[in-house]
């Protein structure tokens, strides 16, 4: 069917499912945080505006972690079923890995999370405010695990293979393996990103709607000075981690430039547009700017980048998805650069919060960062291709022994599951979006008691409060 063998439908279920949690975790990554100097600026100013919007996105933040941790589990489950010979050949190493992901970050989150969500007036301000640092560090913590994971499939070392199976030798050569350091700091830095653009056009949306008060203002302001420091910082990050990438997977570098070959001693021109063909080995209407390949990649104007064609055909990744899946990532960073550098000029005119094309920007702006970081890991797993473990196991050797028809199966009820559930999650985060930040939302309240309302049991409980019978209907089906 259109082609496709029981590993490419293998391939796509666990691109399909893995896009659709990566969305989560980063959110939760750059909320947690954010809730964090929220409490943290309350109760240094007493200003009860970081107050009133704490309440506001821990609520938003309740209904995504609760469904990061449904969609993370089933990541967990597809390393079994779908993919046994991988996690027979190198259980050892990322087993370990995920493991104490759970014991250090999933446990620290959970331990506090209680306290974080359902502990306002239940405890003091100083041990509610070391949950929500700690529930934050726990957001970090996981994104340093599972990145050392995915970091030693791309750059592998601290091991010797015995009997067709990886042993570790050196579990701080595994951890902080070469390309580890660049891709924790730029996947972190863009939970950062993402979350305040979504921040961001959350108070766009409300100051184009006529809704204009303190609370909302602090919103964008505070998302958009996140922008304007951060973004840039994001590029710099990327430029160091493409060296490391160039020096580690050269061809990656080759596939995400569309270069074929190099001629002579010329230098590497960067192709801002075209179309790489894998069969004619070249890349369409390609548009080029001399030099500027050889001064992005290399930083001098003579040196050489490594070309596809240097690479056997089996051993090079798909250009064509690459190619444009870093660009649409690149693309959106600037963008965002963009949109942070306006944010600035309007403040120093007073503008900011009335100037319409910069709302509707803002807006608009608000999935870039989720769609960044779905193009950057695309431009990431897919150039890693064919190598499940880079230079040690294919990925058509590390797929479980499926037929087409069960993949096809479970492929289609994957779509149809998650996108019923997970469409009602976001459905929902979005109507508690739209809402808006309710003043007073952390006065002392009576939430337990005989006569009471019930004290919350389950995270997504945080976000049920004052909505109609509808909401509540989908938040007990989530």
């Amino acid at each position: 069917m259109f082609g496709l063998e029981a590993l490419d439908l293998a391939r796509i279920q666990f691109a399909f499912t893995i896009s659709f949690h990566i969305l989560f975790p980063a959110i939760t990554i750059g909320l947690a945080s954010y809730l964090a100097v929220l409490e943290g600026l309350w109760l240094k100013t007493h200003n009860d505006i970081y107050r009133d919007l704490y309440h506001f996105w821990s609520k938003i933040f309740a209904v995504n972690f609760g469904m990061g941790v449904v969609s993370g589990l089933v990541m967990a489950y597809q390393f079994g079923t779908n993919w046994s010979r991988f996690s027979d050949f190198a259980g050892s190493v990322t087993g370990p890995l995920l493991t104490y992901e759970v014991l250090t970050a999933f446990f620290l989150e959970a331990g506090f999370l209680g306290v974080m969500l359902f502990g306002w007036n239940k405890v003091g301000r100083g041990l509610h405010f070391f949950a929500t640092v700690m529930v934050a560090i726990g957001t970090l913590i996981s994104t340093f695990w599972i990145l050392a994971s995915n970091s030693w499939m791309q750059t592998p070392q601290g091991f010797e293979i015995v009997n067709g199976q990886v042993i570790p030798t050196d579990w701080l050569a595994v951890i902080f393996n070469p390309s580890f350091p660049y891709r924790l700091m730029h996947m972190a830095t863009a939970a950062f990103v993402a979350t305040a653009f979504f921040v961001g056009a959350s108070a766009a949306w409300h100051l184009l709607r006529g809704k204009d008060n303190p609370a909302i203002r602090k919103m964008l302001s505070m998302a958009m000075w996140m922008a304007l420091i951060v973004a840039p910082i994001q590029a710099v990050i990327g430029d160091f981690h493409g060296l490391n990438t160039l020096k580690h997977q050269p061809a990656k570098i080759a596939a995400i430039e569309g270069h074929w070959e190099n001629h002579g001693n010329e230098a590497t021109p960067l192709i801002l547009f075209g179309w790489p063909d894998m069969k004619e080995e070249r890349t369409k209407f390609a548009v080029e700017i001399p030099y500027l390949g050889s001064l992005i990649l290399t930083h001098s104007l003579d040196k050489q980048v490594p070309a596809l064609k240097e690479f056997p055909p089996e051993d090079r990744p798909n250009s064509t998805i690459v190619f444009w899946s870093f660009r649409i990532m690149v693309g959106l960073g600037m963008l965002m650069i963009f949109t942070g550098l306006w944010s600035l000029w309007l403040r120093k005119r007073d503008k900011l919060y009335t100037s319409r094309p910069f709302l509707y920007l803002a807006l608009w702006m608000g999935p870039s960062g989720l769609i960044a970081i779905l193009a950057g890991w695309f431009t990431t797993e897919v150039g890693r291709q064919p190598w499940v473990v880079y230079g040690l196991m294919r990925t058509a050797d590390a797929s479980s022994n499926h037929s087409f028809m069960q993949m096809s199966i479970t492929l289609i009820l994957f779509v149809v599951v998650y996108f019923a559930l997970f469409g009602a999650g976001l459905g929902y985060m979005m109507r508690l979006v739209r809402k808006g930040p309710k003043i007073d939302e952390g006065k002392e309240t009576n939430d337990g008691g005989p006569g009471q309302k019930r004290t919350p049991a389950r995270p997504l409980s945080a976000a049920d409060d004052d909505h109609s019978d509808a909401d509540r209907t989908v938040t007990k089906e989530i």
